[in-house]
């Protein structure tokens, strides 16, 4: 199902798609395994599940293996749709701080969406598997007030984190790495659209390739700062009843 990609590397073709999943769900694993649970930990873990849904859904839809692919297309987008309102739980939590109103609009309008998607026929729909990303099909009206919202929480993660990393200097350095978990997929999207207008059919596609960045982030620095290392505290505990 493959021939088509033989002997070629396309940055988000079906197999790597596939890896990228692997990696996410990978990494997911590892979250549980490593660190004790928690408000953030359940964040990140989310957050990787999400992103995994997505590249799994992807797969499923140009991978050739004969799925509905109008169900994977809705899946996909549900989950990529929770990933603004997750950061903005998220960087909210790293620094300490509670914001009912933030939270409520994040995941209100994420809800929204997802509910859309999910249970409206025809609102989102794959339109065509290219070799570099997949091009999604989403009524107009949708598609702007989609993206209309789903970048203005992204920014609004970007100025919270920035805004807080000033306020919490003990936190700084893991809200700082938010900024840059942002940064690393929001650039080379908005890069590429710049350069080449017809990848802006496939923003999700894309996007989500480079958020495996992002997820890279969130395990191997913010964790580390902010998370409660289940083997630490094993460490800890033996030392105790050593003592």
């Amino acid at each position: 199902m493959f021939k088509k990609y033989t002997g070629k590397f396309y940055c988000f073709s079906p197999p790597v798609m596939l890896a990228t999943f692997l990696i996410e769900f990978g990494m997911l694993f590892y979250v549980l395994w490593r660190y004790k649970l928690s408000t953030i930990s359940r964040l990140v873990v989310a957050s990787l599940a999400c992103l995994g849904v997505f590249q799994l859904a992807e797969y499923m839809i140009c991978g050739g293996l004969g799925m509905n692919t109008a169900e994977w297309s809705r899946l996909g987008y549900v989950g990529i749709t929770l990933l603004p309102a997750l950061g903005m739980h998220l960087i909210l939590t790293i620094a300490g701080k509670k914001s009912t109103a933030l939270l409520t609009a994040s995941y209100g309008t994420a809800a929204l969406f997802a509910a859309t998607f999910a249970f409206v026929p025809g609102v989102v729909n794959i339109e065509e598997c290219r070799p570099n990303y997949a091009v999604f099909n989403l009524d107009s009206i949708a598609s702007r007030l989609y993206m209309l919202q789903y970048y203005g929480w992204l920014f609004a993660g970007l100025f919270t984190a920035w805004t807080l990393a000033k306020q919490v200097p003990k936190r700084a350095k893991a809200l700082y790495g938010m900024i840059a978990g942002y940064l690393i997929f929001l650039v080379p999207t908005t890069t590429l659209n710049f350069v080449d207008p017809a990848t802006q059919l496939a923003i999700p596609s894309i996007m989500c390739g480079f958020a495996v960045l992002y997820a890279g982030i969130l395990v191997a620095y913010i964790l580390p700062l902010v998370g409660r290392s289940k083997v630490a505290l094993r460490k800890s505990t033996s030392h105790r009843k050593n003592i």
